[in-house]
């Protein structure tokens, strides 16, 4: 892997490719791997860049107060293709990633040609939520991962895709508890991205696990809804990363995706 400085941290990332610009962003508590049947794949027709987030995988977390916002993450992926003198992407975020790809979005529209949104949902976080967030940000820091681990492993990776559950769980229980603590306190009070995608200027696709409990098909309805030129597609028999539980039918709606967004010579 490749690494970068920026003023808060270093950010390990995988540099795969050339061709138009993809930049994945992966969910907590995962790394860049997480991508892996994508960088595989699209790396043939594109340049794939796939980082590690901020105390995620081989990126240390770097100073912190306790709390890592998605503003944090979403600059450092624009440090990041600063670095690598890159003007403009089409950038995927899943889960986590899809709500700091929202957030670059909101902050820097100009470095994206086009929205990858998968497994994720736009609204700000509940009372509730931001309750039940903080407290598993105290148990991790209590307990580390592993109990987490085992608990979500079947509402991350849908039982019938036991073929991706031991990676999944190899790269939840890797994480910094530390780093997922303080990632999680940021989620607790991001905003609400509906009115940045109502008023999105590119393309954008919309993917979800028919089965995801987490962020269900409803709230790709919603996502679908509001972005202008969107494409929704529900990916059957997967829960919450289609893109390693069912690769093929993932890749092939990325793949006309980015099609549509080829630019006539």
């Amino acid at each position: 892997m490749r690494f970068t400085d920026t003023p808060a941290t270093r950010v390990c990332f995988e540099d795969r490719g050339s061709g138009p610009a993809l930049l994945l962003v992966h969910g907590h508590p995962f790394d860049h791997t997480m991508w892996r049947p994508q960088i595989d794949r699209f790396s043939l027709t594109h340049r794939v860049i796939a980082p590690d987030l901020r105390g995620y995988g081989a990126s240390p977390l770097g100073a912190t107060t306790g709390s890592t916002g998605l503003g944090d993450f979403a600059e450092d992926l624009v440090g990041l293709l600063d670095h690598l003198e890159i003007e403009e992407c089409v950038l995927a975020g899943l889960s986590m990633g899809g709500q700091i790809a929202m957030e670059l979005v909101r902050r820097h529209p100009e470095r994206v040609r086009g929205l990858v949104l998968a497994d994720t949902f736009p609204a700000a976080e509940t009372d509730e939520g931001r309750t039940a967030r903080n407290a598993m940000a105290d148990r991790l820091l209590d307990e580390g991962m592993r109990g987490y681990a085992d608990e979500v492993l079947d509402r991350m990776v849908a039982p019938y895709n036991a073929h991706a559950a031991p990676h999944v769980h190899r790269m939840m229980c890797a994480t910094d508890p530390v780093a997922a603590a303080a990632a999680l306190r940021g989620r607790a009070e991001r905003p609400d991205y509906r009115a940045t995608l109502a008023a999105l200027a590119v393309p954008a696709l919309v993917v979800v696990g028919r089965d995801d409990t987490y962020t269900p098909v409803a709230d790709a309805e919603e996502m679908h809804a509001l972005i202008p030129r969107s494409t929704l597609t529900v990916i059957d028999r997967a829960a919450h990363l289609p893109n390693l539980e069912r690769p093929e039918e993932f890749d092939a709606a990325l793949d006309a995706f980015l099609g549509s967004l080829v630019r006539p010579s």
